[in-house]
């Protein structure tokens, strides 16, 4: 059976060029790259080469570029890095709709003392400027929010909650893990202090990501050990994985505008297509600004985790949610938070597209989804209660 991968949100396929790149580090130039021997500390080089490109998919310098093991490590490295900057500081800032790497810290930080507020969105998922603005405030440590959410693709106004948050005294720091290799990410132009992303959203291996940590701010590091990364993240390097996220970054950033031109066009037709064939049926998140390849959307009076195994059955993979979260019963606590109803919550369904996509994939959708959401109305207990339409 071909699989169909509309789940590149939750993980993408390694590029094969990136793959090769990789491949000598594994067998061939195996040694510890902090060993004082050429045969491994040559592989200084190599990290340091994809430390430059990934620092220029960001537009940042590569002394500001530290690798981690992901998106959820630099999350955390960022946040507690802030608080010990202002000790004396108790108030920090997230949004409602943050991915779980960035909210779990958050709910934590709030029983140890902290005060926390949760930015809330509208319907479309938008961040609330004037929520933000009213609360935010000289007491202010540190200001956290993503910078593209990644079930709803929705992108948040960084530039602008970056300078309120200095102007307020607080650092700012983005989960840009859905958003790099996407759109453009441009640290030196919004102005965040920290940005972390992760390599297996743009076709690298998985456990590996960077951290932005802009150049003259104190960082105190989360993990404490070795030497590695000039004393900010211990640990030995993984040096396969650090030059496949090089390889992935400088591609990344060659192909972004091609990238966008490819994939926005077969994410529109996909949408469109289905909101015109299935009755009761919705997107979710900011439709005219968003990520180009992320389209939630809900199908009423239906369960989501049904209509996903069922297009398993097809070999058509997606979501309904964050891959963190997935599995549990409850409504997705973004849809929650924009005030999607239940019985159009519970059934939401996420594609997320990539290079990879092809127009045959998303015919393959269009023809497929309409004849599962009908039969699962049929036997829906919201049947009896809604006057339910047929699929087009």
């Amino acid at each position: 059976m071909k699989v169909i991968y509309f789940d590149n949100n939750a993980t993408t396929q390694v590029l094969p060029e990136v793959f090769e790149v990789m491949r000598p580090y594994f067998t061939e130039y195996y040694g510890n790259a902090s060993s004082m021997h050429r045969f491994g500390g040559g592989n200084k080089k190599v990290i340091e080469h994809a430390r430059v490109n990934v620092a220029d998919l960001l537009n940042a310098n590569p002394a500001e570029i530290i690798f981690t093991s992901g998106g959820t490590e630099g999350d955390s490295s960022a946040i507690y890095s802030a608080l010990q900057v202002y000790p004396e500081k108790k108030h920090i800032i997230t949004s409602a709709v943050e991915h779980p790497a960035v909210l779990e810290v958050f709910k934590k930080l709030s029983k140890e003392g902290y005060r926390v507020d949760f930015i809330g969105v509208d319907k479309d998922g938008r961040f609330n400027m004037e929520q933000y603005k009213k609360v935010l405030n000289n007491e202010t440590a540190l200001v956290s929010v993503m910078w593209a959410n990644s079930e709803t693709g929705t992108i948040f106004p960084i530039k602008e909650i970056a300078e309120l948050a200095h102007k307020a005294g607080a650092l700012c720091h983005s989960d840009a893990v859905q958003a790099v290799g996407k759109i453009e990410t441009d640290v030196k132009a919004v102005g965040v202090d920290m940005l972390s992303c992760s390599s297996h959203k743009i076709h690298g291996p998985k456990g590996m990501g960077a951290l932005y940590i802009r150049q003259g701010l104190r960082f105190y590091p989360f993990m404490i050990g070795g030497h590695q990364e000039k004393v900010r993240r211990a640990g030995t390097e993984n040096v396969p994985a650090i030059a496949g996220f090089g390889a992935a970054a400088k591609y990344a950033k060659e192909t972004l505008w091609k990238y966008q031109a490819q994939v926005a066009p077969l994410r529109d037709k996909l949408e469109n297509a289905l909101l015109a064939s299935i009755p009761d049926s919705k997107v979710n998140g900011d439709r005219e600004n968003r990520l180009p390849n992320t389209s939630n959307i809900s199908f009423g009076y239906v369960e989501g985790e049904s209509i996903l195994m069922m297009l398993d059955e097809y070999g058509i993979c997606a979501s309904s949610g964050s891959a963190c979260t997935s599995g549990s019963l409850e409504p997705s606590h973004v849809l929650r938070a924009m005030g999607v109803p239940f019985q159009f919550a519970h059934g939401s369904v996420r594609f997320s597209l990539s290079k990879f996509s092809t127009e045959e994939e998303v015919n393959e959708v269009i023809k497929r989804l309409p004849p599962i959401i009908q039969r699962l109305r049929e036997i829906s207990p919201f049947r009896a209660e809604q006057n339910i339409c047929s699929v087009k």
